[in-house]
């Protein structure tokens, strides 16, 4: 899963603008964050996306890729399928979304889809291409290309490219499958729902501790900011370990484990902070006095 949360800089004295930097976490289902990112607002999304899957350095094996509609395309379905994970994105403009036809001329075949349906998918244009589909794949999971800078060669204004064609073609065939799959399974849209709601939930402790900064970096220095954000993944990771050895303590005696029903273990998280004080403990003793010589200041 994976999520972004723009963060702004403290400005500069003189300056009339605010500077912005985009900050792309990956969540995994429950609540610890494999990878963070720091990019610039005008970075794509995709691209940041694709680096989290392939460059996490856990153990874990990611087959499924949850985000917002930012974090989707037609060329991240196409390379989500070639790298073997499956994107599943929420779209918020899903009333303006349409299905590929296998073969042109079909439109009759299923009538009661006259209105979402779009162009025959152009199966030569992959298959003339597949090689360069794999070529690039293959640079991506290996790290020989970066994926911002490779995404940069596939937009919009690169058409006639026909790599871009044979994969702008095959992202239309998986994100067809996609949405077939997304609007017939009320079970996979609750699974999306409920990882982006982690996401949410992990944004609100980020909030939390990042609160006595107002959410702003304080440098305008790339390598601050980047400081700034690894740290505050740190914390925020291990607040959750120690959260869930706390559950571990408590849920280990019988009379807290027995009365707990699968809602309650289901919405089980360690994503909590209301038992933490963020500006620290103050000791105060009324009957002791500072060891000071009241004479020598006067």
């Amino acid at each position: 899963m994976s999520k972004r949360k723009e963060t702004t800089p403290a400005p500069e004295p003189l300056e009339e603008y605010i500077k912005v930097v985009l900050v792309y976490w990956h969540v995994e289902r429950r609540s610890v964050c494999i990878y963070s990112q720091l990019k610039s607002c005008t970075s794509s999304e995709v691209a940041a996306m694709l680096e989290g899957v392939l460059r996490h350095c856990t153990d874990m094996t990611i087959k499924h890729q949850m985000n917002d509609s930012h974090g989707q395309s037609e060329i991240g379905f196409a390379f989500s399928h070639l790298l073997g994970f499956r994107l599943l994105p929420r779209l918020k403009p899903i009333h303006s979304q349409r299905l590929a036809l296998v073969e042109a001329g079909t439109q009759d075949t299923y009538p009661h889809l006259k209105e979402v349906l779009g162009k025959a998918i152009n199966w030569e244009a992959i298959r003339q291409q597949y090689d360069m589909l794999v070529k690039y794949a293959t640079a991506l999971k290996t790290g020989t290309a970066d994926a911002d800078a490779l995404l940069r060669r596939f937009t919009r204004s690169n058409l006639q490219h026909p790599t871009y064609q044979a994969l702008h073609e095959l992202g239309r065939v998986i994100k067809t499958i996609f949405l077939c799959d997304y609007l017939s399974d009320p079970r996979l849209r609750q699974e999306i729902q409920e990882a982006l709601n982690v996401i949410e939930q992990w944004n609100s402790v980020n909030g939390f501790i990042f609160s006595a900064r107002g959410g702003e970096l304080l440098s305008n220095r790339p390598e601050d900011q980047e400081m700034a954000v690894l740290s505050l993944h740190l914390i925020q990771v291990s607040l959750a370990l120690i959260n869930t050895l706390l559950l571990q303590d408590v849920l280990a005696e019988e009379t807290w484990k027995t009365p707990m029903k699968a809602e309650e273990w289901r919405g089980l998280t360690p994503l909590f902070y209301q038992h933490v004080n963020p500006y620290g403990r103050f000791s105060l003793d009324m009957t002791q006095r500072l060891p000071l010589s009241l004479t020598k200041i006067a």
